[in-house]
């Protein structure tokens, strides 16, 4: 096993981290790795291992998080090829393709020092120091922190380490405050960050018994989990006018038991239209998507744009192009403008498609996006919906892209308007990258005035 390894760090300076491989550890490139950075614990992916000692005195990993790799061969030379075009940080760019955050929980804790027993001490003996900086409130608000730190029978090499969330809660005092008195080193700050299991549950009440004595409220709950088959989940129960303690009071009886189990996700709570493939097409569309079934099977890139006005058929082409692209067991990915067209889109995809679908976009919780980041990475959806940011998804087979264009004049790209690729042109070029056929649609409003002697489709879908 190599002894060293370059780790890819958010953090903004173009450089990667070599760190020392453990005995025990056997990181992975592509997979993530959690170290030491600093004075805090940090997530990074692994780009390079080798054998190569530097010239200066390494720190080890702390833990290997994946035993296979979360971003393949092709993602990585995408994230390294993005990071050259824009200058940017390639451990911020690694970050923005992997939407994992919910499995990194950021945990801070605080231990009091010889030198803060000492401080309080003479604070009890003499009170607090007239020469100090600080505020009487904040002096205050200091000695209850090492009171409270204190208070445990121990020394201080003993002294239990406290969450800065709860000693925040008990004492009331600020961070900046806090920083203070790491910097007198009345306070040590250890970071205990790790990595922690983001799957959505959902607790459910299971009734067991309804025997015995029960008053109103327990009578209530029982009888609503009886008349729903036994089983409710405990968010619905906590709606009903009850105290939340009377579920407690049956649980402790034994007539209540809670489970945990898996919660579900809806793809979109849109009513699908009618489907977009229980018709047949024209001479135009059924040129479209014989050119564009073409490309599919070269498994090649090949840039397409179907120009026409809104409700000529597009959407139906690509739908059509997209059960081609499954039926020949790839995948592909759908990227709309905004966030706001994703529930519609996602509803037509799934009333064909099913379960293959999965959505990717910044207003899922953190959670849900890494829960339908591991359904594709995983295999189990192939078509994706999602903003310009689902084109990172980590479908196989050389995905084909589709990409729904706004009707309006703003998101188009101007020669010199930026330094960078225009919006409209990235999930090209990531096609480009990839080596997979990118169909693009417009609406007249959507182009240059040279442009609208395209012919348009003109039949309605």
């Amino acid at each position: 096993m190599p002894e060293f390894c370059d780790v890819a760090l958010a953090v903004p300076l173009d450089m990667a981290f070599t760190y020392r491989v453990p005995a025990d550890a056997a990181p992975v490139v592509g997979g993530r790795v959690l170290v030491p950075f600093r004075q805090q614990r940090m997530t990074g992916i692994v780009i390079e291992v080798h054998d190569r000692k530097p010239s200066v005195q390494t720190k080890s990993l702390l833990s290997v998080l994946d035993l296979a790799p979360v971003l393949d061969e092709q993602l990585l030379r995408l994230g390294r090829w993005i990071a050259d075009y824009y200058l940017a940080p390639i451990g911020d760019v690694f970050r923005t393709m992997l939407p994992l955050s919910a499995e990194f929980k950021r945990s801070i804790g605080y231990r009091i020092t010889e030198e803060g027993q000492m401080a309080l001490h003479l604070a009890g003996m003499s009170g607090s120091s007239a020469r100090s900086r600080r505020t009487p409130e904040e002096q205050e608000a200091e000695f209850r922190v090492l009171d409270y730190l204190g208070g445990h029978e121990s020394t201080p090499e003993a002294a239990p380490l406290v969450r800065e969330q709860t000693l925040r809660s008990a004492t009331g005092i600020s961070k900046s405050v806090l920083a203070g008195m790491v910097r007198k080193k009345w306070l040590i700050r250890e970071d205990t960050s790790d990595a922690r299991d983001a799957t959505r549950t959902i607790k459910i009440a299971v009734l067991k018994s309804a025997e015995g004595k029960l008053n109103d409220n327990q009578r209530k709950l029982v009888d609503t989990l009886a008349a729903s088959g036994g089983r409710v989940g405990v968010e619905v129960l906590h709606a009903l006018e009850v105290p939340r303690s009377t579920l407690s009071t049956l649980v402790r009886r034994g007539l209540v038991e809670l489970q945990e189990e898996p919660a579900t996700f809806t793809v979109s709570r849109s009513k699908p239209r009618p489907s977009r493939l229980e018709f047949d097409f024209n001479s135009a569309q059924q040129s479209a998507l014989t050119r564009l079934r073409e490309a599919v099977a070269a498994r090649k890139f090949s840039g397409m744009l179907l120009h026409g006005v809104t409700g000529s058929g597009k959407t139906a082409v690509y739908l059509a192009g997209m059960r081609s692209v499954l039926e020949a067991g790839r995948s592909a990915i759908l990227l709309v403008p905004e966030i706001g067209l994703t529930p519609a889109v996602a509803a037509d995809l799934h009333q064909i498609f099913g379960n293959e679908v999965a959505i990717l976009h910044s207003a899922l919780s953190d959670r849900e996006r890494a829960e339908q980041w591991h359904r594709i990475k995983r295999g189990e959806a192939r078509m994706v919906v999602g903003t310009r940011s689902a084109v990172f998804a980590p479908v196989r087979s050389n995905p084909t892209s589709m990409r729904k264009r706004p009707n309006t004049r703003s998101s188009n790209c101007r020669t010199g308007s930026n330094n960078g690729l225009c919006p409209k042109s990235r999930s090209s070029t990531c096609a480009r990258n990839f080596r997979k056929p990118a169909t693009s649609g417009s609406s007249p409003a959507n182009l240059p005035r040279k442009s609208k002697t395209a012919s348009n489709a003109k039949s309605r879908s």
